[in-house]
C-alpha cells in the first residue's frame, strides 16, 4: 500500500484515485451560528458530499457514527465497539491507507484522524487544504455514488496515552500532574468573551491559547510549514520536555491542534476529549476569564 506522510498534498493524492489499497474519507461536518456566544448549529456534510466528493471517496458521519450517540456530550468519544462497526463498515483494515479531507471546516479532519490513531490504526493522513485545495489544482470531482466497500473486521487497540481525561486535567490544576494545557478555541473564547455573566464561560486555569485556525493560512487552507508550527507553539510556551494537553470546547479544535503539533515534532500530545462541555458541565471545576 502506498505510505503517506501525515499530511498529503493534492498532486501527491492525485495518482491514488484508482488505487484499491487508499480509501479516501470526506469527514465533513457544518458548524454555523448567528453570533459569537451563540450555540453552534451543527449539521452534516452529506449534502456537500453528495454534490461533489473526491472520485472515489466515501462518507464518515462524525456527528452520529463515529461518536457515541448515546453519550452525554455532542461528539464524544465512540466504545470500542462503536468504533469497530462504523470503522468496519467503511472498509478500513489493515493494509489501507485512509486520506481524510473536508469540505470546508478543516477541524473534522484531523479529528477523524485522531480518532483513528486512538483505536490503534496508524495508516491515516489528512489532505492539505481539502476539498478546496483539490479543486484549485483543477482535480475533478462528481456526484456519482461511490460503491461500498467490503465490511471488514476492524480490530481496535486503544492507545490511552493519546487521550486525556478530566480526572488528568484536574490534577494539572491542583498541581500535582506537570503537563501544558492549550485551549484550541479563539482568543475570545480563550478570554471568556460573548458568555452571558450567570453562565460558565473561560478557559481552564494555567491554559495557554493556540487556536485551530492559525494553524493553516487563511486564504489557502494549507498547513503552515512544521518549522512555523514549532515556532509558533514555542512562542506559547510549549515546550518538548513535557506532556501536552488540547482542549476546546467539544475535542474537535482540539484535535487540530493535537496534529499540527505532531507536525511541529511533538510526540507527547493528548486531547481532552470532554473538553470544556464536560468541564463547565461541574461547577466544582475552575475556570478562569482572562482580561
Amino acid at each position: 500500500m502506498p505510505h503517506f506522510p501525515s499530511l498529503v498534498s493534492p498532486a501527491e493524492l492525485a495518482p491514488h484515485l484508482d488505487d484499491p489499497d487508499v480509501l479516501i474519507v470526506d469527514a465533513s461536518v457544518n458548524l454555523t451560528r448567528d453570533g459569537e456566544g451563540q450555540p453552534y448549529r451543527i449539521t452534516s456534510g452529506r449534502a456537500g458530499y453528495d454534490a461533489a466528493h473526491i472520485p472515489g471517496a466515501v462518507f464518515a458521519d462524525l456527528i452520529s457514527v463515529f461518536s457515541d450517540p448515546d453519550g452525554s456530550l455532542m461528539f464524544q468519544l465512540p466504545t470500542i465497539a462503536q468504533f469497530e462497526a462504523a470503522a468496519g463498515a467503511l472498509g478500513i483494515r489493515p493494509g489501507v491507507s485512509v486520506v481524510a479531507y473536508v469540505q470546508e471546516l478543516p477541524t473534522f479532519a484531523p479529528r477523524l484522524w485522531w480518532l483513528l490513531r486512538y483505536f490503534g490504526f496508524d495508516a491515516v493522513s489528512v489532505l492539505d487544504g481539502g476539498l478546496r485545495a483539490w479543486q484549485a489544482a483543477g482535480l475533478p470531482v462528481t456526484d456519482a455514488v461511490t460503491p461500498p466497500r467490503a465490511p471488514s473486521s476492524f480490530v481496535a487497540s486503544p492507545r490511552e496515552h493519546l487521550l486525556a481525561r478530566r480526572e488528568e486535567v484536574e490534577r494539572v490544576t491542583q498541581g500535582t500532574h506537570v503537563a501544558c494545557l492549550i485551549n484550541s478555541l479563539s482568543p475570545a473564547e480563550f478570554r471568556g468573551e460573548g458568555v452571558p455573566a450567570d453562565e460558565r464561560g473561560g478557559s481552564i486555569p494555567g491554559s495557554v491559547n493556540v487556536p485551530w485556525y492559525a494553524n493553516v493560512e487563511r486564504e489557502s487552507g494549507f498547513y503552515r510549514p512544521a518549522t512555523e508550527l514549532a515556532e509558533a507553539y514555542a512562542r506559547a510556551g510549549v515546550t518538548k520536555d513535557q506532556p501536552v494537553i488540547t482542549y476546546c470546547g467539544g475535542g474537535i479544535a482540539a484535535s487540530m491542534d493535537a496534529f499540527a503539533l505532531s507536525l511541529a515534532g511533538y510526540d507527547n500530545v493528548k486531547v481532552y476529549d470532554g473538553s470544556l462541555a464536560e468541564w463547565v458541565a461541574d461547577p466544582s471545576l475552575p475556570l478562569v476569564r482572562v482580561s
